[in-house]
This record gives C-alpha cells, sequence and structure tokens, in this order.
C-alpha cells in the first residue's frame, strides 16, 4: 500500500489499524541535538483523544507515545526516529456486520475495489485513529520549527452552520469544540447533543493560524507552500476542502479588493493568506478546511453487499457525532509537519531566516 510517507528533508511514514495491536510512525531527517522525552508528547496527544465529551466516541485510548529508536541521552541523534502508540481499547465485535455491507460516506466501498478485501474492524486503516500518529509526528515538527519562534493555532469556527463571530483565542482550550468563541460554542454544543439524540452527526469548519512565520518558506511552481498545505489538509479523513486566505470568496471579488497592498509597515491587509507565488510573505497564514459530518450515524442507511446486493445498513457501536473538534490537533500537527519540511529544505541550501 503505497502513499503512506509524507515530505522531503522531514519525512513522516505512519502505519497501523484502528483494531490493531499499534499505531506508529517513523520520522526521517529530524535533526540531531533536540531535547525530546516522552513526556513531551501528552498535552498535543490528549487533545486528539477519544472521550472526552459526549460528542466524541467514548472509546478510551491512553495515547502513551513510546519512543523507540532515535534519541538518546534526551536528545534527538539525526537517525530515524520510531513513535509508537498502543491501542489498548478496541471493541471490534460491533463492527462485524460490516464483514458483508458496506457504510455509506466511509471508505469500505473504495478500499475493497482497490485492494479486494476489507479490514472492517473500526475502518482499519482509513480509521481518524491514523490521525494518533500524525499527532505524535507534529509534536516533533513543532521543535524543529523553534528557531524560528512561530505559533500555531487551531480553532473550531464552524459546526452544522453554526459561525464563531469572534476571534478570542484564550477560548480556545476552554471548550471541548476548541472554538475562539465562547458563545458560539454553547450553540454549537446543543446543535451537537441534538444531532446525537437524533442518530445523526454534523460537519463544520477548521481555521489554522500560524502566526510569526517568515517570508521565505516554500518553493516555485509544483511545491508551492499553499499547494503542500492543501495537500497535507486534504489528507486528513473528512477534510472535503480547503481555503487559503480569502479563499472562495477571492471568486467574487475584485482584482483592487483582493490585493493585499503593501507599505513600508508591511501588507496593510492579508486575503492572500500569507502565500504568495507559492512562498510565504512574512504575514500569519490562514488556512480553513471544509469538514464532512461523520459518516457513521444511528439512522438505516441504504448500502449494498459484497455481492452488490441491495442492503439496509443500521450501526450500533462506538461513534463521534462530529470530527470537528478532533480534527483540530491533526490539522496543527499536518501544518507544522509542512513548515518543518520547508524551513529544513531552505536551511539545507544556506537560506538565512530573520535578516
Amino acid at each position: 500500500m503505497a502513499g503512506n510517507s509524507f515530505g522531503q528533508s522531514f519525512r513522516i511514514t505512519t502505519f497501523g489499524e484502528s483494531h490493531g495491536k499499534a499505531l506508529g510512525a517513523v520520522i526521517d531527517g529530524c535533526p540531531s541535538g533536540i531535547p525530546l522525552e516522552a513526556a513531551d508528547f501528552v498535552k498535543a496527544m490528549e487533545r486528539r483523544r477519544p472521550g472526552k465529551s459526549s460528542f466524541e466516541t467514548p472509546r478510551s485510548e491512553e495515547d502513551r507515545v513510546e519512543i523507540l529508536s532515535g534519541v538518546f541521552g534526551g536528545h534527538t541523534t539525526g537517525t530515524p526516529l520510531a513513535l509508537l502508540v498502543a491501542n489498548r481499547d478496541v471493541k471490534s465485535k460491533p463492527y462485524g456486520v460490516l464483514k458483508d455491507l458496506f457504510r455509506p460516506g466511509h471508505a469500505d466501498y473504495t478500499y475493497f475495489k482497490k485492494f479486494g478485501h476489507l479490514d472492517y474492524r473500526g475502518g482499519g486503516r482509513a480509521s481518524a485513529r491514523e490521525t494518533a500518529a500524525r499527532v505524535a509526528c507534529g509534536v516533533v515538527a513543532r521543535k524543529v520549527l523553534a528557531p524560528l519562534g512561530i505559533s500555531i493555532l487551531g480553532h473550531t469556527l464552524e459546526v452544522g452552520g453554526i459561525r464563531a463571530a469572534f476571534m478570542d483565542p484564550t477560548a480556545v482550550d476552554q471548550n471541548p469544540l476548541y472554538c475562539a468563541d465562547a458563545e458560539a460554542a454553547e450553540r454549537m454544543l446543543a446543535a451537537l447533543d441534538q444531532a446525537g439524540k437524533e442518530g445523526d452527526s454534523l460537519g463544520g469548519v477548521v481555521e489554522v493560524l500560524v502566526m510569526g512565520c517568515p517570508a521565505g518558506l516554500g518553493e516555485p511552481v509544483f511545491d508551492k507552500l499553499d499547494a503542500e498545505l492543501a495537500k497535507a489538509i486534504m489528507s486528513v479523513g473528512a477534510v472535503k476542502g480547503v481555503e487559503v486566505g480569502a479563499g472562495f470568496e477571492a471568486a467574487r471579488m475584485r482584482g483592487s479588493e483582493n490585493n493585499d497592498p503593501i507599505t513600508s509597515a508591511g501588507f496593510s491587509s492579508n486575503r492572500s493568506g500569507g502565500i504568495l507565488g507559492g512562498i510565504s510573505n512574512g504575514d500569519d497564514l490562514v488556512l480553513r478546511a471544509a469538514v464532512k459530518p461523520i459518516p457513521s450515524i444511528m439512522k438505516p442507511q441504504k448500502t449494498v453487499d459484497r455481492e452488490g446486493h441491495d442492503a439496509v445498513l443500521e450501526l450500533t457501536g462506538r461513534f463521534d457525532v462530529t470530527a470537528v473538534s478532533r480534527i483540530v490537533p491533526v490539522l496543527e500537527a499536518m501544518v507544522s509537519i509542512v513548515l518543518a519540511d520547508h524551513y529544513l529544505r531552505a536551511k539545507a541550501v544556506g537560506q538565512v531566516f530573520g535578516v
């Protein structure tokens, strides 16, 4: 199965399935001398971990990261860094119905058509559980980025059509949705509660802000920074669209409205989202991801079996009502990985930042 690696100078490869023994990642290209220990992963893994609220699956995983290689004496050695996250709260029995039936909206049908067989236990490799490995890699990526002094903040902008009206960074970690608008978060939670009672699910929008990003990250043409970020974000399950800066709104503007005037003090607006010509311009990076509703719902759904016969699927098990909140730390991680990769690529050719 190809497509499990991402990046060039900072390259990650993830492995594992939802109900397998473990998930993990190998990072190649991590510089030596970076302080790293198991405790560094705790906060990030806790933010992604399921079972913290009523609208998340009650699956309770410790998500402790074990460092298998690449660290000695509390510092990275420059050799491949191997990270492992064990699966401990696995309950595969409710997924038995999926031996024969495909779940609408899931990867079951396409995986079966591509590989000729399917690990139906919790979605196997296609499960959102795979993102635990990505979040662990993101912790290392942020350490690589430390010399730049940037900060990366993800937050829930919208759930079920309810949109945050303002941005208060201090509110993000004060609610289970990681929403920067406390009042909007309450309305989102009420909508999720109602959808859950109806056996349904909701989607939304996540925004990621990168503050303090220097100018000069990214490569022309095919490796544009916005292209790499879009690929990274779209590689996360449930993400169906990406915006940079003004995004799709730019299609409805005139050039005089969309251009960011340049002054001696810098850019006077940021409709470009901090990227011009595929290269960061020194302004904040602004990215948004459209997240579809969780396809595992408790309503009867039309589907087919392995032989193509019509059927009706009624699921039981442990499912989220929305993926939005748990995707926030995943998108932060993927953005960190892209930036770390381009930072190391720039350093390799002698590019100097901060001058």
